[in-house]
């Protein structure tokens, strides 16, 4: 259980204070996804729909929001993943948590970070240098 002082305090890691009191208030549990993070919808908001959130396991991270869920909470689709039987599709691929920061980050040839040249530019495109 998260202690008063990070539910305080901070933002990223589970649920804040606001956010359990408004829950308490007005939210009603519409699921739970495969990382345990759980979702809710009550009140109204700006656009004058139903408000959905969602309450982090772990660290709040977007990306940690699966596909089937992603679509309920941008309003795409009227039914949460469990309630309409969603699969996922055959070209969706599975998590993976975000790398920047670390060494497993993207680093394309030509990045500061590597010892690799960039390729040169083919077709009709050629970067601009000084002078020409």
């Amino acid at each position: 259980m998260k202690t008063f002082f990070t539910q305080f305090f901070t933002w990223w890691n589970g649920q804040t204070l606001g956010t359990r009191f408004h829950t308490w208030r007005h939210g009603k549990p519409v699921g739970e996804d495969e990382f345990g993070n759980l979702y809710y919808e009550g009140g109204v908001d700006t656009e004058g729909r139903t408000r959905r959130w969602v309450i982090y396991k772990d660290y709040a991270e977007a990306s940690m929001i699966p596909p089937g869920w992603h679509g309920w909470m941008h309003h795409r689709v009227d039914t949460p993943p469990q309630d309409d039987n969603y699969r996922p599709k055959e070209w969706q691929k599975p998590h993976l948590p975000n790398m920047t920061g670390t060494s497993f980050a993207y680093r394309p040839k030509g990045s500061i970070v590597t010892q690799e040249q960039r390729p040169r530019v083919t077709g009709d495109y050629d970067a601009w240098t000084p002078g020409n």
